[in-house]
């Protein structure tokens, strides 16, 4: 399996120059963040285990990250709702279910609620669940080693202890044991 950091985003852009939340929510990617992800997704073509499909978080960063990784690789993107971001900044409020359906007509939404993202104040417990509910059904994929998973820093941290940069690809074999619980922020 590979986990997929999404690209930079305006978010992401405005935080790294200035330490702040911009308040921005659910913001899309930028300019240099579609060619991060191009950059990943050619390299994605050339992995030992081809990819065959693409689970990505709802939010928009993700989706538009996914889209390219699928344009390049022609594959279908599924949305999964567990490897959403640790939500702490207002990037990490959602767009509506009904809303993202209407961006996206030709992805499913139904099986997620209309508002989806947690409060942002979700803890570290709360993400820890997510993260050991994702990995054992990952484990019982039988073809995990053909998923690329779209998702975020804070869900990659706390899933493997890699801190991702954005559009980086991270290794992940859901039937290896976690060791240990991490912490962050």
């Amino acid at each position: 399996m590979i986990l997929i950091r999404h690209g930079q985003s305006e978010f992401n852009a405005h935080h790294d120059r200035t330490g702040r939340d911009p308040g921005i929510p659910d913001p899309k990617l930028t300019a240099l963040g579609r060619r991060q992800v191009a950059d990943s997704a050619e390299a994605l073509k050339r992995h030992s285990h081809p990819i065959r499909r693409i689970l990505a978080s709802p939010y928009t960063r993700a989706i538009e990250t996914a889209e390219i990784v699928a344009n390049v690789l022609d594959l279908p993107i599924e949305i999964e709702h567990a490897v959403h971001e640790h939500a702490h900044y207002h990037c990490d409020i959602g767009t509506e279910r009904r809303l993202l359906a209407e961006r996206w007509p030709a992805l499913s939404f139904d099986h997620i609620a209309d508002v989806w993202w947690p409060n942002l104040d979700e803890t570290r417990d709360q993400l820890e669940l997510r993260c050991q509910t994702f990995h054992k059904r990952a484990a019982s994929l039988p073809d995990w080693q053909h998923i690329a998973v779209v998702s975020h820093w804070g869900f990659i941290l706390q899933l493997t202890g890699h801190s991702a940069a954005n559009a980086e690809l991270v290794s992940f074999d859901p039937t290896r044991e976690r060791r240990m619980k991490l912490g962050i922020r």
